[in-house]
């Protein structure tokens, strides 16, 4: 399984999780079954609110999950759409230690009723 990571810096399996997934700097993109992480930059990083487009920069990565501290609305409508699931973690945790508890089913998964309202 591919799974995505917004973080905040590029330091690989020691990344820290970001706190909102469409204005991260960085996302590792993790395979579970190869355990290949790649680093990918956020070309839209910076963007007005509701005009959140980071998935332009994750399109041919096939992925089937994303991992993050945060995400609003409509991006988690956009995953969704793309047939991906989203589940929660904790600002600042590792990429290494978010993995494990991804892959021992440890996380809980994000519904349109826990995303933000607005932007961080």
């Amino acid at each position: 399984m591919r799974i995505c990571i917004p973080v905040e810096e590029n330091n690989g399996a020691q990344s820290r999780t970001y706190g909102h997934f469409g204005s991260a700097p960085w996302f590792i993109v993790y395979d579970t079954d190869t355990g290949k992480m790649e680093e990918v930059s956020n070309a839209n990083e910076h963007h007005e609110h509701g005009r959140c487009n980071p998935l332009a920069s994750l399109q041919n990565y096939n992925l089937d999950a994303m991992i993050t501290g945060g995400i609003g609305r409509r991006a988690l409508e956009k995953i969704h759409a793309a047939g991906m699931r989203v589940f929660r973690a904790g600002h600042g945790d590792t990429v290494e230690h978010v993995v494990r508890l991804f892959v021992d089913r440890e996380l809980s998964e994000v519904t349109l009723e826990d995303a933000c309202s607005h932007q961080h």
